[in-house]
């Protein structure tokens, strides 16, 4: 009874581990960053986003990352940002579906390119977004904001979908079925 208790409980923490590293982190403009002259619709063509998903953005002093609503995309206009950072390393996690669009507001930068709008899905799909804002129908929408978060240990040089935590769960999951196995073995 005890090893059969131990082998389920042991099942769960394993799959439990597994299941966030089934996000990815999309390192915007891979390794030239967010940067002026980049071309994030071409960036974005071959990605697919979801809910669950991050972008990192890097970046050198005098740039930001504004979440904007459509119409100030379009325009470059950061006077109604629904969230802005200029830390030089900043992670969106992407809570909601929908198009999400984001500039730098420093004047010229988002007219030179600093601009990305990314299409989120609701769950993982494998169809690339195309990067580029949905034709208008003459009335303004409204993307839902993402969460914003700030992190210092993220590198430019970081592949879109490797992540420590995806290692380290995999790790973790080895290791508790491994005790697990152990443990039955002794009962």
């Amino acid at each position: 009874m005890a090893s059969s208790t131990a082998l389920v409980f042991g099942s769960l923490i394993a799959i439990t581990m597994v299941l966030p590293t089934l996000a990815t982190v999309h390192t915007v403009g891979d390794s030239s960053g967010w940067a002026i002259g980049s071309d994030y619709s071409s960036w974005t063509s071959d990605k697919a986003f979801a809910v669950g998903d991050s972008l990192v953005f890097n970046y050198g002093a005098g740039h930001t990352v504004d979440e904007v609503k459509e119409s100030d995309y379009k325009s470059c206009s950061a006077g109604n940002s629904i969230s802005t950072d200029s830390s030089g390393a900043t992670t969106i996690a992407l809570k909601t579906a929908g198009t999400h669009y984001f500039i730098c507001s420093v004047p010229g930068h988002c007219s030179g390119g600093m601009k990305l709008a990314v299409t989120v899905k609701a769950g993982k799909d494998t169809t690339p977004s195309t990067g580029k804002a949905p034709p208008s129908d003459g009335t303004a929408t409204t993307a839902t904001p993402a969460t914003t978060t700030t992190t210092t240990t993220t590198t430019a040089g970081r592949s879109n979908s490797a992540s420590t935590t995806g290692v380290f769960s995999v790790v973790s999951m080895l290791i508790v079925s491994g005790i697990s196995f152990f443990g039955l073995r002794m009962a």
